[in-house]
């Protein structure tokens, strides 16, 4: 079942209405019912009771987005909100690892201590804690000096820096994050497919394919870099997708009556 995309954003956030100055249009948006004037969403093509939200030239319509539009946003927000998490985890990480360059040798005695303890609870059970892949790693990271904390920490919050940025720009649909995205996570895929050839895991190939679709997706739906026509099809597409908003609207006659909708209460844009 095909989903509806503009009559599920009316639903969630109100239509939008526009009164045209040129008289053709404004005839061709408005009808006139036994409860009052009624104009036709700009979104969903229903007719909404109550005055317009708007009125002026058919050029200075309000661009709202619609159909492709709104599935490529909602699609674009479901990424903003992966980085979002991915940067406050990045930035939790961060501020564990200055916190352990503080305190680096109290929290190697503390380790060493709890290491003693648990040897004979080893040996019983037949487990060499000495060669232990996981007692090797964290007793590697003891001898990382302070400074090199440090640096790892501020390249961590630097990281998550970017990747809130990202989550914030493609959230508000802004072009410029799109290309942020699409570098930044470029950036990293070497070291994505450097890290498998170490050692494989389920998040890791997952984390890889979700990055190099997202890259993907990102440059050929929103014409980065010149792909299918740049930025100059991009914005026609978008333009050509709502027609204009009034014209598209006014343009389609409905085969049937149109729902009348009651009107919002309040009203925002997607």
């Amino acid at each position: 079942m095909k989903r509806d995309w503009d009559r599920r954003t009316c639903s969630r956030r109100g239509h939008t209405t526009y009164a045209p100055t040129e008289p053709g249009l404004r005839e061709r948006l408005l009808t006139r019912t036994a409860l009052g004037d009624a104009w036709r969403c700009l979104r969903c093509g229903d007719f909404v009771l109550g005055e317009p939200h708007g009125s002026g030239p058919a050029q200075d319509a309000p661009l709202v987005p619609r159909g492709k539009a709104l599935r490529d946003r909602f699609i674009l927000r479901l990424l903003a909100v992966e980085r979002l998490v991915r940067g406050a985890v990045i930035v939790l990480v961060a501020y564990a690892v200055w916190r352990f360059s503080n305190s680096q040798t109290a929290v190697q005695q503390l380790f060493n201590k709890d290491l003693t303890l648990l040897r004979p609870i080893a040996v019983h059970f037949h487990y060499d804690l000495d060669h232990s892949p996981i007692v090797g790693t964290i007793q590697k990271t003891f001898s990382y000096h302070r400074s090199t904390l440090l640096v790892t920490a501020a390249a961590l919050l630097a990281y998550a820096l970017i990747e809130i940025v990202e989550a914030f720009g493609l959230w508000a649909a802004r072009r410029w994050a799109e290309y942020l995205t699409v570098v930044a996570t470029a950036a990293f895929l070497p070291l994505e497919v450097y890290e498998l050839t170490e050692k494989v895991s389920y998040l890791k190939v997952g984390t890889l394919l979700l990055n190099l679709l997202a890259v993907l997706y990102i440059l050929f739906a929103k014409r980065l870099f010149g792909l299918r026509g740049g930025a100059a099809a991009f914005e026609a597409e978008r333009h050509s997708a709502s027609l204009l908003e009034v014209e598209t609207s006014a343009g389609r006659k409905p085969s049937s009556p149109a729902p009348v909708a009651s009107p919002p209460a309040a009203r925002s844009e997607a």
